[in-house]
């Protein structure tokens, strides 16, 4: 993995870049774009934000490289909609209230694909086109219901429609989501429960398999919707494609505390790689939390979980693309950031407002990894 920071001082942006260049294969980018001025206004924040992720697509690293996916993380969604309407493009487009802690109200992660096809169905659903295979995105599921329950429910069944528009089922070819909750703390167990049900209709279970995911605070542009859902999958891949890192000595199977996630999934192409890792906290085998209180120990234990799922895919910290950080205290912004900046300094990442599904993690982290591997029975990526 390649890693570049670029500096845009006239746009008050710092823009951290993965380069993933496999010899003979399509290179992949991932970007988290912040800004560095948090005293200009929304308008003005937004304006640089779309105008550095212009640049960046036009630039002499990423020309000719197709968008095919970004995802806002905003301080208040609610008022700052108007500046996220959507273009006419066919990138998928994800927007999640969780404020950027470094005091700015925007920041972007996308995702760039080379010599690709991007388009979208007329449903809301982005493509991403490959020879062999197609990548499917569905971002902003939600419908404002009654309750988390009634969300949950409607939100899985529409993503089931689309996903049987494509010829492709939840058990076979959804390989990661992510799941918002408002008020996390009091609405988490009924979005679970709806899950759960989801999933035993589909036939994932413990026998079988669930899917790679986050479950965390969100908030969406609609002030009532209180479950907000983006979804990747892919069309054209193999049962033995697809493999589950467990990290056994460190982590226990989630069903074993009442929830159904997998901790990692990986996805094998002939020329490499991808490694997803889902949310991850800082919890032993037991499935108990690690360092009550000590953010500092729950930092270093949470990406001690995340290397040895990683090194279950025979791959290392430096295979990661992009990481996004959830803290639940504010408070504890300082200590995180200096601590990965010294530690992770190249990593692509971004430090969020979000509290975790269980009051006393005080941090959670996800990230995706690419490494490049020769796998001759499989289709290139």
């Amino acid at each position: 993995m390649k890693y570049i920071n670029i500096e845009w001082d006239d746009l008050s942006v710092n823009i951290n870049l993965s380069c993933f260049l496999p010899e003979g294969g399509v290179a992949e980018y991932h970007a988290i774009i912040e800004l560095n001025n948090k005293y200009n206004n929304a308008e003005i924040q937004y304006r640089d934000i779309e105008a550095a992720l212009e640049r960046l697509q036009q630039s002499d690293i990423l020309r000719g490289s197709a968008l095919v996916l970004k995802r806002y993380f905003v301080s208040d969604a609610v008022n700052q909609s108007q500046f996220l309407k959507r273009k006419n493009e066919d990138a998928a487009v994800s927007v999640v209230q969780q404020p950027p802690l470094n005091g700015t109200k925007v920041s972007v992660w996308a995702y760039f694909v080379a010599d690709s096809r991007i388009y979208t169905d007329g449903y809301g659903t982005t493509i991403l086109s490959r020879p062999h295979f197609k990548h499917i995105y569905n971002t902003q599921l939600q419908k404002s219901l009654k309750d988390e329950y009634a969300e949950t429910e409607c939100i899985f069944n529409t993503y089931l429609e689309s996903l049987y528009l494509h010829g492709c089922t939840l058990k076979d070819n959804c390989i990661r989501t992510w799941i918002y909750v408002q008020g996390v703390d009091v609405h988490y167990s009924e979005m679970v429960k709806a899950r759960i049900a989801c999933f035993n209709r589909e036939g994932l279970n413990k026998e079988t398999h669930y899917i790679a995911s986050t479950g965390i605070e969100g908030r969406y542009t609609d002030a009532q919707t209180l479950v907000l859902m983006d979804a990747y999958a892919i069309k054209g891949i193999s049962q033995e494609q697809v493999k589950y890192l467990h990290a056994s000595t460190h982590l226990n199977p989630t069903h074993e505390y009442g929830v159904t996630f997998e901790r990692g999934t990986t996805v094998d192409y002939g020329d490499r790689r991808h490694i997803f890792i889902s949310g991850t906290a800082s919890i032993d085998n037991n499935g108990e939390i690690v360092h009550l209180t000590n953010i500092e120990k729950q930092i270093e234990r949470t990406i001690e979980n995340i290397e040895v799922l990683l090194a279950e895919a025979d791959a290392v910290i430096n295979d990661i693309s992009k990481m996004i950080v959830y803290l639940r205290d504010t408070a504890d912004y300082q200590i995180v950031s200096d601590y990965l900046d010294k530690y992770y300094k190249e990593l692509p990442k971004v430090i969020v407002w979000a509290p975790v599904c269980r009051p006393g993690w005080l941090i959670e982290i996800e990230c995706i990894a690419i490494k490049e591997i020769e796998a001759n029975q499989f289709e290139k990526f």
